[in-house]
């Protein structure tokens, strides 16, 4: 199993040595988010450029409001920084942020990823898209010299995405989903379509929030606050629930560092190829604990 280190949208400079640590200690991947702040795609660029080995990646960049070729040029364009070494991860994010702060329509999701990966695929693998859809339509190429594939992972929790992942692009990367669902759900479903679809065995990505601790009551506690809002948007919450988890803070990985080692575990053996830390508590004892750790594993 490969271990990735999942980073928060810090300062620029901050966020390029946390990247850089991470490859220094030996990491396999080090991924950042598309939120509120820095651009994750353009963030990865510039470290790209800078840090010479280490895969890089994003999970995930939303595909609102993104037209596939402009996302497709920049994807291409942080390939040729890093030197072929990454990885796009997309996903639809949310009602909440699609209609309600950005005003796009949000009414057939898994139409306008369908379109939208029939356009985007092609153009990083260096080939013309040529889509009229529903929800969206791409007839151009691209030219970004020294680029070559770009991977793609969707991030896919319901049948339909999984299918779709599995049929069109390199796999998935999940969150906030558990160790039985990942065996029994996402892996199964993915795998079933990319068997079907011929396209190789899928990469299944899975990143928890991670923390390893002799005090696990008050770590979960301040899970439960800073990561609340991933109970109750709807794609997130069906996975909790499927899990059996009452919050976040259920699914999260935290104990001592035997816990937490055999959480890591039961995810491999459930069928992840891939596990990305999110390392979330600010205590230095535990955060030292937690590197440790992940460290002990690669």
């Amino acid at each position: 199993m490969r271990i990735g280190i999942f980073a928060g949208q810090d300062d620029l400079a901050e966020v390029i040595e946390l990247a850089r640590t991470a490859e220094a200690q030996g990491f396999d991947s080090f991924w950042l988010p598309q939120i509120f702040s820095l651009d994750a795609i353009g963030t990865q660029t510039l470290i790209g450029h800078v840090v010479p080995r280490i895969e890089l990646g994003t999970a995930v960049v939303p595909t609102f409001p993104r037209h596939p070729v402009a996302l497709a040029g920049q994807a291409l364009t942080a390939s040729v920084a890093s030197g072929g070494r990454f990885t796009l991860g997309i996903g639809l994010s949310h009602r909440l942020v699609v209609e309600d702060m950005l005003g796009y329509s949000y009414a057939k999701p898994v139409r306008h990823l369908r379109e939208y990966l029939a356009a985007l695929v092609p153009l990083l693998a260096g080939e013309a898209a040529d889509v009229t859809g529903e929800t969206l339509s791409a007839h151009a190429a691209l030219a970004v010299p020294g680029a070559g594939p770009v991977p793609v992972l969707v991030a896919a929790l319901g049948p339909k995405m999984l299918a779709l992942a599995g049929e069109q692009t390199s796999g998935t990367i999940t969150w906030m989903t558990g160790p039985r669902t990942i065996a029994e759900h996402i892996v199964p479903t993915i795998t079933e379509a990319a068997a079907a679809a011929g396209t190789g065995e899928p990469r299944v990505v899975s990143a928890l929030p991670v923390a390893v601790t002799d005090d696990a009551a008050a770590v979960k506690a301040q899970a439960a606050k800073v990561f609340s809002i991933y109970g109750i948007l709807p794609s997130y919450r069906a996975m909790l629930d499927r899990e059996g988890a009452a919050g976040p803070e259920d699914v999260a990985l935290i104990g001592t560092e035997s816990e937490v080692r055999a959480g890591i575990e039961r995810l491999r053996d459930g069928g992840a190829t891939d596990f990305v830390a999110v390392e979330f508590s600010r205590d230095p004892a535990v955060a030292t604990a937690t590197r440790d750790l992940l460290r002990s594993l690669l």
